[in-house]
């Protein structure tokens, strides 16, 4: 089918090259700007970090900028209760769950619990009162393993059912390197995870469910009389940092899902496998760092806004607006939007009738020659079809227009 090519929606200064007469100054002139613009817009390579696996992604466009075996499945410890969270936020928004239920501590879930030993606890005991609201807190700054165990007997009935929707939800979000055997992230062998899978999920935390992420903010909190201190250092040490999760076995090392926003840019990290509390957030802190220095996030073409305005046949309008449906976020190099070019293809002939979200062509938007997106160009409004009249006349214009290379 013939295609009608719409110029680009970019500054008239972008089309300096189709000038043909102009003087030698000028094009030094010019040479000098575009090397003084390339100069700044270079990235430099990115941070090398002390991890067994990483991954820099920013939550809104989903770009990724920096990874380093984000595929490898390896053991993510606590990390774990990330999704033990997510489940327990989910089961809430259904109704099926209220963070005032009481809770009852099992045995099972009792701190003094042998397999718990050694390791992180929220100091949960059997006829000692807790809700789930308490519970979500304690799972989240405490990072308690008796406190994912009462939460996945309270919700599901016991430890491997809770596991069962655990694998359900991870499915769901496209987890598909990630496999969970609890719901607390103590070493088993088929208890795996990836850096982007962590990455998934914090964005999913993060999106939907805003209110249960405030918890990941939170510094400290005190339950049994014991005050307990969020193991994220990163949330004291950087403002713009408001979540997540840090983790720590032996057969894990240290790893820490962080996220930070500034100035509307969010990015979430993910380190897996360092040697310390402090190289966690050493190595977060630069792949943070990085990002926000050299990348920025925005939304590039707004969605429901009209971009062309063409010819519309046998219908009761002459012509339709046309973009497309929802915003087109992009991350970008610092400096590079200017160079993003927007090129929008429309079928030929469009006609009547036209439903309001109706395909009419696509928008492509290209840095450097290498296309970042395509998205369907629509009606923004619908068309209904013409008189009978209307519709020959336009049928012969059409023909006319075909037959004469219009």
């Amino acid at each position: 089918m013939p295609r009608l090519r719409v110029p680009d929606l970019m500054p008239m200064s972008y089309s300096l090259h189709s000038i043909s007469k102009i003087t030698s100054c000028v094009v030094l002139s010019l040479a000098a700007f575009s090397a003084s613009v390339s100069a700044q817009n270079i990235v430099p390579a990115a941070p090398e970090v002390a991890a067994r696996a990483y991954l820099l992604v920013d939550a809104n466009s989903g770009a990724v900028l920096v990874e380093s075996n984000a595929d490898e499945q390896l053991p993510p410890a606590s990390l774990t209760k990330l999704m033990t969270a997510y489940v327990l936020a989910s089961e809430i928004a259904a109704g099926r769950v209220s963070r005032e239920d009481q809770v009852t501590v099992s045995r099972n879930a009792w701190s003094q619990n042998p397999v718990f030993n050694g390791s992180s606890l929220m100091w949960i005991e059997p006829r000692m009162p807790v809700n789930i609201g308490q519970l979500e807190q304690g799972i989240v700054i405490s990072s308690g393993n008796d406190a994912t165990v009462a939460v996945a007997e309270h919700v599901a009935g016991s430890e491997t059912a809770f596991a069962d929707l655990m694998n359900k939800h991870a499915a769901e979000l496209g987890m598909y390197g990630s496999y969970f055997a609890n719901s607390h992230g103590l070493p088993h062998p088929q208890h795996l995870m990836t850096a982007r899978d962590l990455a998934t999920l914090a964005k999913a935390i993060i999106t939907r469910f805003p209110e249960h992420y405030k918890v990941y903010s939170q510094r400290e909190y005190t339950y049994n009389d014991i005050r307990q201190y969020n193991r994220n250092k990163l949330l004291g040490e950087d403002p713009s940092v408001d979540g997540l999760k840090t983790g720590y076995t032996r057969e894990a090392g240290y790893g820490l899902v962080a996220s930070a926003e500034r100035n509307g840019m969010r990015l979430i990290s993910v380190v897996m496998g360092t040697e310390s509390t402090r190289a966690r957030a050493r190595e977060t802190r630069s792949l943070l760092n990085y990002g926000f220095r050299f990348y920025e996030t925005d939304v590039m073409v707004a969605g429901a806004e009209e971009l062309e305005k063409p010819r519309i046949w046998k219908g009761q309008a002459d012509y339709v607006s046309v973009g497309i449906a929802d915003d087109v976020v992009l991350t970008l190099p610092r400096g590079k939007r200017n160079s993003l070019v927007t090129e929008l293809v429309l079928l030929d002939p469009i006609s009547a009738p036209l439903a309001q979200g109706d395909a009419v062509g696509e928008l492509t938007l290209t840095l450097d020659g290498e296309v970042l997106q395509q998205v369907p160009l629509v009606a923004l409004e619908p068309v209904e079809p013409g008189g009978f009249f209307a519709r020959m006349w336009d049928i012969i214009l059409m023909w006319l227009a075909k037959l004469f290379g219009g």
